[in-house]
């Protein structure tokens, strides 16, 4: 297992309970979205800072080592994980 899979493992092994009830969230706003944006975008502002948070676990060290352009990758594999947990992230906060 690559390291950012452990890192976004482990985010949502710390997180349990957000991380659900987005889900829960998010699979509502796929089927409806006008009826369940309010909550995604809510509950989606809370799950986007925690992932923000576990991207800069992942990659505040590469940044200043200078390893800059395998930080943007490294962080681009982190986000295409969670895109593949959840397809409908980049819609949180979009009116």
């Amino acid at each position: 297992m690559q390291k950012y899979q452990k890192v976004f493992q482990l985010m949502l092994d710390q997180n349990k309970e957000l991380f659900t009830n987005f889900r829960a969230v998010h699979d509502a706003f796929v089927i409806n979205p006008e009826a369940n944006k309010a909550r995604f975008n809510e509950l989606g502002s809370e799950v986007l800072d925690v992932i923000r948070h576990y991207e800069q676990i992942l990659c505040g060290k590469t940044e200043n080592g200078g390893f800059g352009k395998f930080s943007s990758n490294l962080s681009q594999k982190f986000w295409d994980e969670v895109r593949k947990a959840y397809p409908k992230i980049d819609f949180v906060g979009i009116k």
